[in-house]
């Protein structure tokens, strides 16, 4: 069984027992429910919303992390126009705990 979850604005396909990196979530060793977009369990798909109204996706937030580091450099010709700038994302690793049907 499989279901699609939305988290910080991107959807994932997770499944029981699966790590994945999100957005900061919270801290670490804490418990999360994520909405469900999409249950698949075997020959049967829930996707309605009267059909995911009970189902839903435990984690437990397992580390925090941080992103690659994004370098960023805009540059204007002939006006002495420089600015360099620079991104982390803060991430979390969660691992999924279980997936409900409802």
């Amino acid at each position: 069984m499989y279901a699609v979850v939305k988290t910080g604005g991107k959807q994932y396909r997770v499944e029981e027992g699966q790590t994945l990196e999100v957005d900061r979530a919270g801290e670490p060793g804490a418990e999360l429910t994520l909405p469900a977009v999409l249950v698949v369990d075997g020959d049967t798909v829930l996707a309605t919303p009267d059909q995911l109204s009970g189902a839903s996706v435990t984690a437990r937030i397992v580390d925090d992390a941080k992103g690659p580091k994004i370098n960023g450099f805009v540059y204007k010709n002939k006006s002495n126009n420089r600015k360099r700038w620079g991104h982390r994302a803060a991430l979390s690793t969660i691992e999924i705990t279980g997936i409900t049907k409802g």
